[in-house]
């Protein structure tokens, strides 16, 4: 069930249980996790990207194993807040992803996102090399850890 906002998202999810976040870019899928009392947001792994089927294949694999109650996917607006052609190809795998699981998925707008995860990982003094290959998953943290102090913030 895809939600038209994050309250309707908040409201479709069970009582507890983990949320997981996605940040979709063209060869890679960051993925992240919350908590069970969805507090923290932690970076999991990142997939490398083959076909659909193999990627949710892969996602719902990770949704079985830790229980996850719901999904977020990174929403790639544009700085002026109009959806360019990366919100829509976003927009189009929650439909197909839709129709292989009952979990609600929603959106976050994830601008910013990847330029917040490349600051705190130069803080942490990670090298290039690895900077490059937790990039994704680090963003897909961020993404989630802005959609769960959302929900934080409206009581749920």
């Amino acid at each position: 069930m895809i939600c038209a906002s994050i309250e309707d998202f908040a409201g479709s999810l069970p009582r507890t249980g983990a949320v997981l976040g996605l940040d979709l870019g063209t060869k890679t899928i960051g993925v992240a996790v919350s908590d069970l009392r969805r507090q923290v947001a932690s970076p999991l792994r990142t997939i490398r990207r083959e076909k659909f089927t193999l990627d949710a294949a892969e996602l719902l694999k990770i949704v079985a194993e830790r229980e996850i109650g719901g999904l977020i996917l990174g929403l790639p607006m544009n700085m002026d807040g109009s959806e360019g052609p990366r919100c829509q190809s976003t927009r189009a795998f929650a439909r197909n992803l839709e129709k292989l699981t009952a979990l609600p998925i929603g959106f976050w707008d994830e601008r910013l996102s990847t330029v917040a995860a490349e600051r705190a990982m130069l803080e942490a003094d990670l090298s290039r090399k690895k900077r490059a290959e937790r990039i994704d998953n680090v963003a897909a943290g961020f993404i989630l850890q802005g959609a769960l102090d959302r929900m934080s913030y409206l009581g749920h």
